[in-house]
């Protein structure tokens, strides 16, 4: 069976120490680090990690270096953010998040992974990303909640 590959946004990390969100923010790194799935995360996402606590960081530092594959940012996913905005997924000031969607779609993960319920798991935007891949020739992306993936 393929090993899916998912991309948590920076809130996946920082829900590891927040009392709502730790219980399945930690599992979905179990999990991770017993092969379930591999994380696959973007110069974003550390660039995002490096301004966070030190203690939130420790989450990915915590991994194996097979269990994560990492991506820069390229013009290709920063195109598509802008795509994202102008047909009025996300406004310009979720500018990041827009950009860790499309960072996403690019790379072909399985799925994206997020506690942001406001401008990314949310059934009206996952329709706006997905309207706006499939008109740019990228296949829709699923995105879940954390909560949703361990209970696979």
């Amino acid at each position: 069976m393929k090993t899916l590959r998912l991309y948590p946004d920076t809130s996946v990390f920082g829900g590891s120490y927040d009392h709502e969100f730790a219980g399945p923010s930690r599992r979905l790194f179990e999990l991770v680090s017993e092969g379930v799935f591999i994380l696959t995360i973007s110069s974003l996402t550390v660039d995002e990690l490096l301004n966070a606590p030190e203690f939130v960081r420790q989450s990915l530092d915590a991994l194996s270096p097979a269990s994560v594959e990492s991506f820069e940012i390229t013009e290709e996913m920063e195109r598509l953010r802008d795509a994202y905005i102008r047909a009025g997924v996300l406004g310009k000031s979720s500018e990041a998040d827009a950009l860790h969607v499309a960072a996403a779609s690019v790379a072909n993960v399985d799925m994206i992974v997020s506690w942001n319920f406001r401008h990314i798991v949310r059934y009206d935007k996952i329709r706006g990303f997905n309207a706006v891949n499939l008109l740019n020739g990228y296949k829709r992306v699923d995105i879940y909640s954390p909560l949703e993936i361990v209970e696979i």
